[in-house]
């Protein structure tokens, strides 16, 4: 079905409000339960068995010191601190009267690379045997750029993170599987319901001028150049939300490139806002909290939550993040208000592995009815030129036009490779990186291409950052091919590897970065929809594609180009946790209170599940925490003096509501000596007075 669907309320630019608060976790009264028709082929007796769900969260922070973040590419933007740690939430459904099920992970990451996608699901077949593979789970990234990188096993991820960082890598995995853990062990009897609306204010698009080349069709069905479809999958036990995963199509991008902070950006507090600030989830100590919510991508390719289509800069893209993030919250919180279509009918899910290097895409998925094929990978000048609505990369390209290389890209090519211009054309290469992977594992070419069923919800799982009109067609290949409503077939980017951009052969051709970060030539949309409409064929037929070859393990890429840490020394004269600097004796609700410490390398311990820093209350004689380093409100930055020592300063934003009293900043660092041993340490402020204005 491709007809534009019928939408409820138009949701525009929302802030905290009292009432959305309330309707977020008290929650929806006991809602009607209306039973939908169950999909061909499942009987009303195995509709009425209903769901287990279980819901997990780990912590899946990596360093945050001295490795580079990811997704701007620039090779200046080495993290110096913390200001939020990133997280998995795991999702496990599975369908009573079967046993079949499907795993759902969403990670503040930047990417899902397929060294984390392999790792995982070996650990998960050794925890669990045949229980989750790559047929059932779906593990997809919300692309912050604030997370650190180098932890694929492809190097061109690695180069502006100065190599692959092991820590990193083991972090994201170990977060990730404990998710899964506690999700496996939450599994109980759940009530899903799906919901849709439109959210408005969160989103531009960054490539109008490629968007308006595409045909009248998918230009009607998105008539303002964005998509603006916010999908919620609520879990409920008896009438109570205990969990949500949202989907909406918005790059991960408020924080700037400028910024030097791990974050987890809007998607991440859109999760923080729900989770912490209005259910009071516990990170530290909540195993399984009473609420998990996951803020999920769709298809957000050429969707830019700057919506001036300009750049943030520091500090104020940490404001923009919040607004953006709550816009995300509210329109999904909004959501519970509504009783939505009760889910029935099981769960399904099917992977297929494809070389993208080499589809030969039938007549019928192909704009103009002839067959044609992918080729090997090549980078175009308009990637190189960076995404100017969002961070821009190398100076000497440009998004568009590039006449001087393009007329040098085309002359060699002609010569080397008549074949490979064909395909790319009218890209102008900048780096042929496919014909580089013969040398050494640059960029994926054998990809996981999946689809997951959910009762009447589909999710078509691509590696890669898929536009909103190539998503459009991706959702009506499925939704024709199962007889769904398209409103209920959503593109899960990121998930499972990565292969940069998928755009349409239009969009293509305009090569602005989009296509020109589409790697595998004007078909490669094409060649994911061939794939997704013959897994959606098996699906309705019980008979999925073949499942093609799982690429091999890529080793070659873990090239270490940065030493780890070798020595920590205290600042000259002081002892480890000293304070440099105390905080002033009182600060007013607003104000920033922060402490200075004799520090050591985050990276010797990451306190992956626990705290870098603590903000603490006296009450009734005893500390009590009220702040660390997953909150919002706090940041820790760290500095380098001189060769071995460091300086640590720890930041609270003090909240408006923040009661008076007595308080104080602790530090947890962690020092290494010369024969590699690592001792903890704690530093301590002076105690200080938050007062109201009155005094």
């Amino acid at each position: 079905m491709t007809a534009s669907p019928k939408r409820t309320t138009r949701l525009t630019a929302l802030g905290t409000s009292a009432a959305l608060a309330l309707v977020t976790l008290t929650g929806a009264p006991g809602h009607a339960q209306q039973e939908s028709a169950a999909p061909a082929g499942v009987s009303a007796a195995t509709s009425a068995q209903g769901y287990l769900v279980g819901r997990g969260i780990a912590d899946a922070t990596g360093e945050i010191a001295e490795v580079g973040l990811m997704g701007y590419g620039r090779l200046d933007q080495q993290a110096e601190g913390l200001h939020n740690r990133l997280r998995a939430r795991s999702f496990v459904i599975v369908d009573q009267a079967t046993g079949e099920r499907v795993l759902l992970v969403v990670v503040d990451s930047p990417m899902i690379f397929s060294s984390v996608h392999r790792e995982v699901l070996a650990r998960l077949a050794a925890d669990y045997g045949d229980l989750y593979t790559e047929q059932n789970v779906l593990i997809t990234a919300t692309h912050t750029h604030a997370g650190p990188g180098g932890y694929s096993h492809h190097l061109l991820y690695n180069l502006t993170t100065l190599g692959y960082h092991e820590k990193t890598f083991d972090a994201i995995a170990d977060g990730i599987l404990e998710s899964v853990h506690r999700a496996h062990d939450d599994l109980a009897p759940s009530t899903l319901r799906l919901t849709h609306d439109d959210l408005t204010g969160a989103s531009a698009n960054r490539s109008k001028a490629a968007f308006d080349r595409n045909p009248a069709a998918d230009r009607a069905f998105f008539p303002d150049g964005v998509d603006p479809q916010t999908t919620l999958l609520r879990i409920e036990r008896g009438a109570t939300p205990v969990g949500a995963i949202n989907w909406f199509p918005t790059h991960n991008t408020s924080m700037s490139g400028d910024n030097r902070l791990v974050s987890a950006d809007n998607k991440g507090y859109a999760a923080y806002h729900w989770e912490r600030e209005v259910a009071g989830v516990d990170y530290l100590h909540e195993r399984t909290p009473d609420f998990v919510a996951a803020f999920a991508q769709t298809n957000a390719g050429d969707m830019s939550p700057n919506l001036d289509l300009t750049p943030p800069s520091t500090p104020l893209d940490r404001k923009r993040t919040v607004e953006i993030g709550l816009r995300q919250y509210g329109a999904a919180a909004a959501q519970l208000g509504e009783q939505g279509e009760r889910l029935s009918g099981g769960v399904d899910s099917a992977t297929v592995y494809i070389d993208l290097s080499d589809v030969t895409v039938r007549p019928e998925f192909t704009s103009d009815g002839r067959e044609h094929s992918t080729c090997d990978a090549a980078v175009g000048a308009a990637m190189a030129a960076g995404s100017t609505e969002d961070g821009p990369a190398f100076p000497l390209f440009a998004e568009g036009d590039n006449p001087f290389l393009d007329m040098v890209s085309d002359s060699i090519l002609y010569e080397v490779s008549p074949e490979l211009r064909q395909c790319q054309a009218p890209k102008g290469i900048a780096v042929p990186i496919g014909a580089m992977n013969e040398l050494y594992p640059w960029v994926a070419e054998k990809v996981p291409v999946q689809l997951v069923r959910i009762g009447s919800l589909y999710l078509v799982a691509i590696p890669g950052e898929v536009t909103i009109a190539a998503g459009l067609r991706l959702r009506r290949t499925v939704a024709d091919a199962v007889g769904a409503d398209v409103r209920d077939v959503l593109v899960a980017g990121y998930s499972n590897s990565y292969v940069h951009y998928i755009t349409t052969p239009e969009e293509y051709d305009a090569q602005h970065y989009e296509g020109g970060s589409t790697l595998f030539g004007r078909w490669e949309l094409d060649a994911f929809r061939q794939t997704a409409h013959d897994l959606a064929v098996g699906m309705r037929t019980g008979a999925p594609p073949p499942e093609g070859t799982t690429p091999p393990e890529e080793d070659g890429g873990r090239l270490t180009l940065q030493p780890g840490v070798v020595l920590d020394t205290p600042v000259l004269g002081k002892r480890f946790g000293d304070v440099l600097t105390e905080p002033r004796s009182a600060y007013l609700p607003g104000e920033r209170a922060s402490a200075v410490f004799t520090g050591a390398h985050p990276s010797n311990d990451l306190h992956r599940g626990g705290t870098y820093l603590e903000v603490q209350r006296l009450e009734d004689g005893e500390w009590r925490r009220v702040a660390d380093d997953g909150d919002w409100s706090t940041g820790l930055r760290w500095k380098r003096r001189g060769i071995s020592a460091s300086e640590v300063t720890v930041e609270w934003d003090i909240p408006g509501d923040a009661r008076k009293g007595t308080y104080r900043i602790r530090y947890h660092g962690d020092a290494k000596d010369l024969s590699g041993k690592v001792t903890a340490f704690t530093g301590t402020s002076s105690e200080f007075q938050v007062v109201t204005s009155g005094g």
